[in-house]
């Protein structure tokens, strides 16, 4: 196979693979603008931001891969000093996403010379991925506790429990110039059956070269996704398929946060009123803020 060009390839996709004639698949995500805007939403602690930038990445790896309109939901709560952290991916592509933290728990945790990981963010908890197909059907959620120290482990681990899936995943989140990055990448071994035959030992293989991609590979944005995988792969050979664009998208509105407050009796809201006559909510995923007339609430439930 000649050496793929490094020709240049837009952030924010999700890009999936397989290793040519072997039974393994995967996906690659690259996360420029979006993350940063995500990250940039909340004035959060370097050690959060990374957390929180690692679930966007997950989310969108794991995500890319549904089969239907919806939205996957990655999260994990503990009784650490991060007490969650939420990544919302829709299946258009849009990302949202936050997290809880106690501000001097987290500066404690983050003293010494490694950056502290899911774990000593997060404490003893669980890890959770919820799949919502629309208001018409079920929710699905799986959980498993927080083990491993890393967020990428903790997705492991979920796979190896919950889909019976072997599963490996690597994620990082850099901060260059002052614009945060994020990347990873998914394996999945495919299931053998009568025609394929055993696939224990491909994967093995594959998993070998898996091992050797660094974190600054996966932020690198002079390192297109193609290259990277050609790099990675290139002895087996690898075949890529087409990209899922990734976008920061809140799912917050006018007409939301009104429904949402109209749920409040009128006793309630009226409490809620400020000094300049109106009810002022601050979204939880962006940031933005949003100005609510009263009477703008008492005429459309009139």
């Amino acid at each position: 196979m000649p050496p793929m060009p490094n020709s240049p390839v837009p952030d924010d996709a999700v890009t999936a693979f397989q290793i040519e004639g072997e039974p393994v698949r995967g996906r690659l995500a690259r996360l420029g603008p979006a993350i940063d805007e995500i990250l940039r939403a909340h004035d959060y602690p370097e050690a959060v931001a990374n957390l929180l930038g690692e679930a966007c990445a997950l989310a969108a790896l794991v995500g890319s891969n549904l089969k239907f309109e919806g939205r996957l939901i990655i999260e994990a709560r503990g009784n650490g000093p991060v007490r969650f952290v939420v990544a919302d991916y829709d299946t258009s592509g849009g990302l949202r996403g936050y997290c809880g933290f106690d501000a001097e728990q987290v500066a404690a945790a983050a003293t010494g010379f490694a950056r502290p990981g899911a774990k000593s963010l997060l404490g003893e908890g669980h890890f959770m991925m919820t799949v919502d197909q629309g208001p018409d059907m079920d929710r699905y959620q799986g959980v498993t506790a927080i083990e491993g120290e890393t967020l990428a482990l903790c997705a492991e681990q979920y796979f190896a429990q919950s889909e019976q899936t072997p599963t490996r995943v690597r994620l990082a989140v850099t901060q260059a110039d002052g614009l945060w990055r994020a990347g990873g990448m998914l394996i999945q071994s495919v299931a053998e059956d009568d025609a394929r035959g055993s696939t224990t030992e491909a994967w093995i293989r594959t998993q070998a070269f898996f091992e050797t991609v660094g974190e600054d590979e996966l932020t690198d944005p002079e390192l297109s996704s193609q290259h990277l995988l050609f790099r990675l792969f290139h002895e087996d050979g690898v075949r890529v398929f087409g990209s899922q664009p990734l976008r920061a998208f809140c799912r917050c509105s006018q007409e939301r946060i009104e429904t949402v407050l109209r749920s409040f009796d009128a006793a309630d809201r009226e409490g809620m009123v400020e000094p300049d006559g109106k009810i002022h909510v601050t979204c939880e995923y962006c940031s933005k803020l949003y100005a609510v007339a009263p009477e703008a609430l008492e005429t459309a439930s009139a």
